[in-house]
C-alpha cells in the first residue's frame, strides 16, 4: 500500500511524504503507482523549477517527500492543494492501494 502523509501548519500544507508501493499490479504495469509518482514528482518540479521555491525534495524508489520553507508555504499552497485533491481522488477509486492522511506540525 502507498501512504501519503500531508503536513499542515495552521491549515496550510507545508509538505508531503509519499511512501510504499501500491501493489495494484506488477512493477512496470502498476497504473496507481504511476499516477501517484507522476503527480508528486510534477508537484516537486513545479515548486522547485517553475516557482523557484527553495523546497526540499527527496525521491528514492518508492519514497518521495517535499517540504517547503514556512516563509513560502502560502505561495505553495495552491500547488500542494492540487496534489492533495489528486491523491484523495485516487484514494476514493483505489482505497485498497492508497491511503492519504494529515498531520498538524
Amino acid at each position: 500500500m502507498t501512504e501519503a502523509e500531508f503536513f499542515t501548519k495552521d491549515s496550510v500544507i507545508t509538505g508531503v511524504h509519499v511512501f510504499g508501493h501500491t501493489g495494484y499490479a506488477e512493477e512496470g504495469e502498476d497504473i496507481v503507482c504511476a499516477a501517484v509518482s507522476s503527480a508528486v514528482i510534477m508537484t516537486a518540479n513545479t515548486l522547485t523549477e517553475i516557482m523557484n521555491v527553495n523546497a526540499e525534495a527527496y525521491d528514492s524508489d518508492g519514497d518521495i517527500s517535499i517540504t517547503v520553507p514556512c516563509e513560502n508555504a502560502e505561495q505553495c499552497s495552491n500547488v500542494l492543494q492540487g496534489l492533495k485533491l489528486h491523491l484523495l481522488g485516487l484514494e476514493q477509486q483505489y482505497s485498497e492501494f492508497i491511503k492519504v492522511k494529515f498531520t498538524e506540525v
